[in-house]
Protein backbone atom coordinates (compact mmCIF):
# COMPACT_ATOMS: atom_id res chain seq x y z
CA UNK A 1 0.00 0.00 0.00
CA UNK A 2 2.96 1.93 0.70
CA UNK A 3 3.95 2.14 -2.96
CA UNK A 4 0.11 2.71 -4.40
CA UNK A 5 0.29 6.41 -1.54
CA UNK A 6 3.44 7.11 -2.79
CA UNK A 7 2.40 6.98 -6.89
CA UNK A 8 -0.26 8.82 -5.99
CA UNK A 9 1.08 11.44 -3.80
CA UNK A 10 2.47 13.14 -6.95
CA UNK A 11 0.07 15.39 -8.84
CA UNK A 12 0.36 14.70 -12.49
CA UNK A 13 0.13 11.10 -11.29
CA UNK A 14 -3.13 11.35 -9.78
CA UNK A 15 -4.34 12.96 -12.74
CA UNK A 16 -3.53 9.91 -15.11
CA UNK A 17 -5.59 8.23 -12.60
CA UNK A 18 -8.38 10.41 -12.42
CA UNK A 19 -8.49 10.42 -16.66
CA UNK A 20 -8.16 6.78 -16.58
CA UNK A 21 -10.97 6.53 -13.88
CA UNK A 22 -13.53 7.52 -16.58
CA UNK A 23 -12.01 4.91 -19.38
CA UNK A 24 -8.79 3.18 -20.46
CA UNK A 25 -6.76 5.89 -22.37
CA UNK A 26 -3.56 5.65 -24.82
CA UNK A 27 -0.15 7.22 -24.14
CA UNK A 28 -1.02 10.01 -27.09
CA UNK A 29 -4.18 10.57 -25.21
CA UNK A 30 -2.94 11.07 -21.84
CA UNK A 31 0.15 13.43 -23.08
CA UNK A 32 -2.13 15.42 -25.11
CA UNK A 33 -4.82 15.89 -21.79
CA UNK A 34 -1.54 16.85 -19.67
CA UNK A 35 -0.21 18.98 -22.06
CA UNK A 36 2.95 16.97 -20.97
CA UNK A 37 5.52 15.70 -22.93
CA UNK A 38 5.23 11.75 -24.16
CA UNK A 39 8.91 10.52 -22.03
CA UNK A 40 7.24 12.73 -18.71
CA UNK A 41 3.93 10.64 -19.14
CA UNK A 42 5.70 7.50 -20.20
CA UNK A 43 7.88 7.89 -16.44
CA UNK A 44 4.55 8.68 -14.29
CA UNK A 45 2.82 5.75 -16.24
CA UNK A 46 5.78 3.54 -15.22
CA UNK A 47 5.87 4.49 -12.05
CA UNK A 48 1.95 3.75 -11.64
CA UNK A 49 2.61 0.13 -13.30
CA UNK A 50 5.57 -0.60 -10.90
CA UNK A 51 2.87 0.12 -7.89
CA UNK A 52 0.86 -2.33 -9.45
CA UNK A 53 -2.30 0.53 -10.61
CA UNK A 54 -2.40 0.52 -13.83
CA UNK A 55 -2.19 -2.45 -16.59
CA UNK A 56 -1.15 -1.73 -19.84
CA UNK A 57 -1.94 -3.44 -23.84
CA UNK A 58 -0.55 -2.77 -26.87
CA UNK A 59 -3.22 -2.54 -29.75
CA UNK A 60 -1.19 -2.35 -33.03
CA UNK A 61 1.00 0.87 -32.24
CA UNK A 62 -0.80 2.10 -29.14
CA UNK A 63 -0.40 1.52 -25.90
CA UNK A 64 -3.75 1.83 -23.91
CA UNK A 65 -3.29 2.00 -19.94
CA UNK A 66 -6.30 1.39 -17.49
CA UNK A 67 -6.71 1.06 -14.23
CA UNK A 68 -6.02 -1.90 -11.81
CA UNK A 69 -8.95 -2.35 -9.49
CA UNK A 70 -7.50 -4.21 -6.19
CA UNK A 71 -5.00 -1.61 -5.37
CA UNK A 72 -7.80 0.61 -4.72
CA UNK A 73 -9.73 -1.55 -2.84
CA UNK A 74 -7.14 -2.41 -0.60
CA UNK A 75 -6.69 1.44 -0.16
CA UNK A 76 -10.29 1.26 0.40
CA UNK A 77 -10.01 -1.52 3.33
CA UNK A 78 -7.52 0.36 4.94
CA UNK A 79 -9.13 4.09 4.85
CA UNK A 80 -12.24 1.62 5.78
CA UNK A 81 -10.50 1.74 9.63
CA UNK A 82 -10.32 5.24 9.73
CA UNK A 83 -13.75 6.08 9.17
CA UNK A 84 -14.81 3.53 11.45
CA UNK A 85 -12.55 6.07 13.62
CA UNK A 86 -13.95 9.11 12.76
CA UNK A 87 -17.77 7.83 13.15
CA UNK A 88 -16.56 6.33 16.51
CA UNK A 89 -15.68 9.90 17.16
CA UNK A 90 -18.41 11.58 15.98
CA UNK A 91 -20.60 9.79 18.16
CA UNK A 92 -18.37 10.63 21.37
CA UNK A 93 -18.75 14.19 20.38
CA UNK A 94 -22.31 14.09 19.58
CA UNK A 95 -23.34 12.31 23.04
CA UNK A 96 -20.74 14.94 24.81
CA UNK A 97 -23.09 17.58 23.47
CA UNK A 98 -25.94 15.97 23.72
CA UNK A 99 -25.10 16.06 27.44
CA UNK A 100 -23.95 20.22 27.55
CA UNK A 101 -27.25 20.45 26.04
CA UNK A 102 -28.99 18.54 29.21
CA UNK A 103 -27.36 20.38 31.63
CA UNK A 104 -27.89 23.88 30.11
CA UNK A 105 -31.48 23.29 29.60
CA UNK A 106 -31.67 22.06 33.74
CA UNK A 107 -29.16 25.07 34.52
CA UNK A 108 -32.04 27.39 32.58
CA UNK A 109 -35.10 25.89 34.45
CA UNK A 110 -33.53 26.14 38.06
CA UNK A 111 -33.04 30.09 37.42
Amino acid sequence: MLATLSALAEPNRLHIVELLRKRPRPVGEIVERLRLNQPQVSKHLRVLSNAGLVKVQSLAQQRIYELRPQPFKELNDWLESYRHFWNESFDRLDDYLHTLQNKEKKHERTN
